[in-house]
């Protein structure tokens, strides 16, 4: 939902309430927030559009399931004099961004919430009993984290009681490190639902001159979109990560579900191919 307020035809609450309704009836109903997303003064301009949209059908609420992340305060958003972008894991912190996001979103509960950032300051303790608190009375059905490092989100797994649900990380083609620096084999090991952000790199991947021609070579191949491709790339990693697509163009998110659901594979061979034309290097 990042980029939910750069689409004015989804401005009003009843055409993005029609979005919606579309979305689930494809199949999906996975929905990406944060408290940040929004260009608005205030926190949660998009979780709050989103409970105006449900607001409209009810019928929905049981339907969607949301993902929200918090922790991150833009320094437009710092009320103290410093006026400083920072990070804030405090239980008191935590419990209100919890009962915010859950008014604005309209629900009862968040299905997962995510540290959206690690905090150098983090009072792991303290923070996970505001979380499994949290847990316990329902507000949110599981913890996960975003951006963080093997080290630091086992920092928090070590005092939580319940086990940190999901690992959220840029993963694309062009974006590889966490296939090579131990975040995806630490999340594997650690029983987390790894979900890849920014999958095709805000379509910065189709800019580069070598990986685009390789994508669009095997589209013709295959039949697949070059999008498509670029997405089997990531479906290829065995038990592989799930792609969070940022598109809220219905055509753009029914070419991409028709290319998922196809039989297409990219071969081994094919994949580092792809990974050596991003790189523009080739494998070590």
């Amino acid at each position: 939902m990042r980029n939910l307020h750069q689409h004015p035809r989804l401005a009003s609450p009843e055409a993005f309430a029609s979005w919606l309704e579309a979305r689930v009836d494809e199949g999906l109903h996975w929905f990406d927030h944060a408290d940040i997303y929004g260009d608005g003064d205030q926190n949660g301009d998009t979780e709050r559009h989103f409970g105006a949209a449900l607001s409209l059908r009810p019928g929905l609420r049981d339907k969607v399931r949301i993902i929200t992340k918090t922790c991150i305060v833009p320094a437009a958003r710092d009320r103290s004099p410093f006026q400083v972008k920072h990070y804030d894991s405090s239980p008191g912190y935590l419990a209100q961004a919890i009962d915010s996001a859950l008014q604005r979103l309209g629900v009862d509960r968040i299905d997962h919430l995510l540290l959206h950032r690690p905090d150098p300051l983090l009072d792991a303790e303290p923070t996970a009993h505001a979380l499994e608190a949290a847990i316990d009375a329902g507000k949110i059905g599981a913890v996960g984290v975003s951006n963080h490092l093997p080290a630091q989100w086992r920092r928090l797994q070590a005092v939580l009681e319940h086990p940190l649900s999901i690992n959220q990380f840029e993963l694309s083609i062009a974006r590889s490190e966490a296939l090579f620096d131990g975040r995806w084999d630490a999340s594997s090991q650690d029983g987390m639902l790894a979900l890849a952000y920014s999958p095709l790199c805000g379509g910065r991947l189709f800019e580069g001159v070598l990986v685009n021609q390789m994508l669009r070579q095997l589209s013709e191949q295959s039949g697949v979109s070059a999008a498509g491709v670029a997405l089997a790339w990531l479906k290829r990693i065995p038990n592989g990560p799930v792609p969070v697509i940022g598109t809220l163009r219905p055509n753009r998110i029914q070419a991409l579900l028709e290319d998922t659901r196809s039989d297409f594979e990219l071969e081994r061979t094919a994949w580092f191919a792809l990974l050596e034309s991003a790189r523009a290097h080739r494998v070590l």
